[in-house]
């Protein structure tokens, strides 16, 4: 079943999503990817990290389930194949890609095991593959847990611990499963959700929130609209940096997953 998320949040999806140069730069370095040969990049909404990559001379395919969001990817990256589909049914031949990358998306995939068993299947032995993505634990230290519990809950329920990743990963027949844990910067560029972690004020904006799935998906009005007062509150006494505070962790704000294929 396509998510109906992206489709209704696709049309104003760039006026805050864009690729940050750093994660963009992990990627790469993560992936090691090389000129002339193929990329898959697995859930590539609207096209901003496969831009980031086809600007450097890399070549890649982007699959995503949502012709919204494929629309605004085409325009930006002209010369790249599009294909609207999801990761549970990849339309295309055994061992494809060269490696490939799954960014933010892998906690709207509705079958996790079938999708990862149909990467496995069009990567070329020897190839690389790269998430990046969350944990609950991970999203229990985020402070918005303290103005919006029970859409962090929703959102945190939607991907495995990550041991039960890595089991995973194995039982579809990946290798050498590394993991790097991601802090947000202060500086950072792509407004997914916890990316305004240290600029609280930027969640008092609707179209901040419209460009984040949890807030379109897992909220509900009033947690929202409660939530959002209390924040508001907190940012005019000055309230707001205890509570940011008492969340500091060392336990990542998301994690990639650096995967082989032997």
């Amino acid at each position: 079943m396509i998510n109906p998320v992206y489709d209704r949040i696709g049309t104003t999806y760039n006026a805050t999503r864009r690729a940050d140069p750093y994660i963009a730069s992990r990627v790469t370095a993560l992936l090691q990817p090389e000129t002339g040969k193929l990329y898959l990049d697995m859930g590539c909404g609207t096209g901003n990290y496969m831009h980031y990559l086809t600007e450097r001379g890399f070549l890649f395919y982007g699959i995503d389930p949502s012709g919204t969001m494929l629309d605004v990817a085409r325009v930006k990256c002209p010369g790249s194949r599009f294909i609207k589909g999801e990761a549970e049914n990849i339309p295309l031949e055994d061992s494809h890609f060269d490696g490939a990358i799954a960014l933010f998306t892998f906690h709207h995939w509705h079958d996790k095991p079938s999708g990862l068993n149909e990467l496995f299947r069009v990567l070329k032995p020897g190839c690389r593959l790269v998430f990046l993505s969350f944990t609950a634990e991970q999203m229990d230290g985020y402070w918005l847990k303290h103005y919006f519990p029970e859409m962090i809950k929703r959102s945190g329920e939607l991907v495995p611990d990550q041991d039960t990743m890595r089991d995973m990963l194995h039982q579809a027949g990946f290798s050498a499963v590394e993991t790097e844990k991601y802090f947000v910067q202060e500086d950072l560029q792509d407004h997914f959700l916890y990316s305004n972690k240290f600029r609280p004020e930027q969640y008092l904006n609707p179209e901040i929130r419209k460009g984040i799935s949890s807030f379109a998906a897992f909220s509900t009005p009033d947690e929202l609209e409660q939530g959002l007062k209390r924040l508001e509150t907190d940012i005019q006494e000055g309230a707001i940096q205890e509570v940011i505070k008492n969340y500091n962790n060392e336990n990542g704000d998301y994690l990639f997953y650096v995967v082989s294929k032997a």
